[in-house]
């Protein structure tokens, strides 16, 4: 039996009521912390999603409209900064907003680490080298958007999922629904951060007008997808779902990775042939905010159903 199958480890009085929630007991105190809305969980995600867009549009306007250009090892710096500054951002405002409802920090910061060592461990060399994507892809539609879906999304989702599911999952500090979506967004910006430092290393440092773009789009986009996930994570901490509830959220995270990253890849062509990574930020600011809304929406109603029937 484990934390999420009894109380948690206080005694419980002599007459005291307790609650059930999806099969599972709790205190009047636990049911209550359970349910509560966490004012500062959305804040420091949708912050995210603009500052990052602001970010992003400020370089790619700066480099792209001036002769300002960087050469060297001063490029490679200035993009390995770059690839930092989306979950700088992150931090900043959940570290800032989370005075009102405090998560353990190391938690959190673990699980974005954690997600950049399961991406330069496993996921990049299952995809890059084991599945070798990159080298059968980019002939045909079809294959493209399966390879996209089956391989690079069920690898990169499941790992996110991992970040959480075998570690906080278990700790008493997870103790809200929405604390998995906070812990999976983390995992997914690790595992985004690792990506965009890979992108700028392995080519030696990029043209910073477009790369802030790609950085900016991959954060967005991968923080959002683990999202998801970690809202399935949340419920089945504190509810009975059965065996087909975790991979049902893995499974849809890893459809709209594969099929938001397709479209990514094709909407930066609308309009021509030439290369345009606005459309990609654009379409990637709109699926994380739009995201986050939604699951923290969810989030919502499920707290006021829960506390309604305490109250009952």
């Amino acid at each position: 039996m484990n934390s999420t199958d009894k109380l948690a480890d206080t005694d419980v009085a002599a007459g005291e009521r307790l609650y059930t929630l999806g099969g599972r007991t709790y205190t009047a105190a636990q049911y209550e912390r359970l349910a509560r809305e966490n004012k500062a969980a959305a804040g420091p995600l949708l912050i995210t999603v603009g500052a990052a867009v602001v970010f992003a549009a400020i370089v790619a306007l700066v480099f792209g409209l001036s002769d300002w250009r960087l050469e060297g090892n001063w490029l490679l710096v200035a993009g390995i900064v770059m690839a930092i500054v989306p979950a700088a951002i992150w931090l900043v405002a959940f570290y800032t907003q989370d005075r009102l409802e405090p998560e353990p920090k190391t938690y959190v910061l673990g699980v974005f680490l954690l997600g950049a060592v399961l991406a330069v461990g496993i996921g990049q060399p299952l995809i890059r080298n084991f599945f070798s994507v990159q080298n059968w892809t980019g002939n045909n539609l079809l294959i493209d958007l399966l390879a996209a879906i089956l391989i690079v999304g069920f690898v990169q989702e499941f790992l996110k999922y991992a970040a959480v599911r075998y570690t906080v999952f278990f700790s008493n500090e997870f103790d809200e629904r929405v604390d998995g979506i906070i812990y999976g967004a983390a995992a997914g910006l690790g595992y985004a951060t690792l990506l965009n430092m890979q992108y700028i290393v392995g080519n030696n440092g990029v043209d910073l007008a477009v790369g802030v773009m790609r950085v900016v789009t991959s954060a967005l986009a991968q923080a959002s997808f683990a999202g998801i996930t970690g809202y399935f994570i949340g419920v089945a901490k504190f509810e009975r779902k059965g065996p087909f509830w975790l991979p049902l959220g893995v499974t849809i995270a890893a459809i709209l990775n594969g099929v938001v990253s397709f479209l990514l890849g094709q909407v930066t062509r609308l309009g021509g042939l030439s290369f345009n990574p606005w459309y990609a930020l654009v379409v990637a600011a709109v699926v994380a905010g739009a995201t986050f809304l939604v699951l923290f929406g969810i989030i919502r109603r499920l707290n006021a159903a829960t506390l309604a029937a305490a109250r009952a």
